[in-house]
């Protein structure tokens, strides 16, 4: 097995966008509006950061990444589901994603309000799906997990609390409680979906990947507020400098850029040591060193 990261990765992140092509309406077919916004939103652009999360705890977890291109695919449509929502005027109000304009931008609110809907619909009409060599009270299992990670108890949970405490102070406890739920629950969704395409594993190894995601998605959040705070909007493909425009809470204006750093660090370093019970953990590894040390 090759232990070069760009090749693993390219040629996942291929598997992925080939089978969101797939997955995806045609955008030739009714409603063709909708459907062509809906490919504008997912196709040709992002990371997929948590499709490759999903990819490597199933290598962790010693199984075909074949088996786990549908759970990645499903958690990668939640994700920019929630991205199209997010830039929406009722929510952060941005015009741009990805370096190209927001959904609501390109075609108009109420399109991107469906195209959101409709995303989340497919991530668990493709999830749903038979999967092979995973047994369906395994599968549904997952679903539950996905919908769990998605909902008030999640991501959602987290936006609310996020619209809520615009121009509030927060502590870090309560910082990091929202961010658990607003990024870190489908980061953590993503690891564990990928875990469950794998082989058995005992409750403490899940544990393990668990506390390694959770870790990984406040990480991911920290880096985003310091990106927010000194990166370029053309760095970035959006808007730099939002947090601050609109007195949201981060951990920057909590703590300053220099602890952010070392927090970030700490929960990089937590988040290994997480990892220390699996022998296929590379991937992980090396996925939590790019969250964490990336520039855009």
């Amino acid at each position: 097995m090759t232990t070069d990261f760009s090749s693993w990765s390219n040629e996942l992140l291929i598997r992925t966008e080939s089978a969101l092509e797939h997955y995806l309406p045609n955008a030739g077919n009714a409603p063709v509006r909708l459907h062509a916004a809906m490919r504008y939103a997912v196709l040709g652009g992002g990371k997929r950061i948590r499709p490759l999360l999903a990819y490597a705890a199933g290598e962790a977890c010693e199984t075909d990444p074949a088996r786990v291109t549908a759970a990645a695919c499903a958690v990668e449509l939640i994700h920019a589901y929630s991205l199209v929502h997010d830039d929406m005027p009722c929510m952060d109000n941005d015009v741009l994603r990805r370096g190209k304009p927001t959904c609501h931008i390109e075609f108009d609110v109420a399109t991107a309000l469906l195209v959101g809907d409709s995303l989340q619909s497919l991530a668990f009409e493709i999830l749903s799906a038979r999967i092979e060599g995973i047994d369906a009270a395994q599968q549904l299992n997952m679903i539950k997990l996905l919908a769990t990670a998605s909902g008030s108890h999640g991501m959602a949970g987290g936006q609310a609390i996020d619209l809520d405490s615009v121009g509030a102070s927060l502590t870090l406890p309560e910082l990091e409680f929202m961010h658990i739920h607003k990024t870190g629950a489908l980061i953590r969704a993503a690891v564990m979906l990928g875990a469950n395409c794998g082989n058995s594993r005992t409750e403490a190894e899940l544990s393990g990947l668990d506390h390694y995601a959770k870790c990984l998605g406040l990480a991911f959040q920290v880096v985003d507020d310091i990106l927010d705070a000194s990166a370029s909007t053309n760095d970035l493909g959006k808007t730099a400098g939002k947090d601050a425009e609109q007195n949201k809470p981060t951990y920057v204006s909590l703590m300053g850029i220099a602890d952010a750093r070392l927090l970030a660090r700490s929960l990089h370093e937590e988040a290994m040591t997480a990892l220390d019970p699996y022998t296929h953990n590379l991937r992980l590894r090396q996925l939590a060193d790019i969250i964490v040390q990336r520039t855009c």
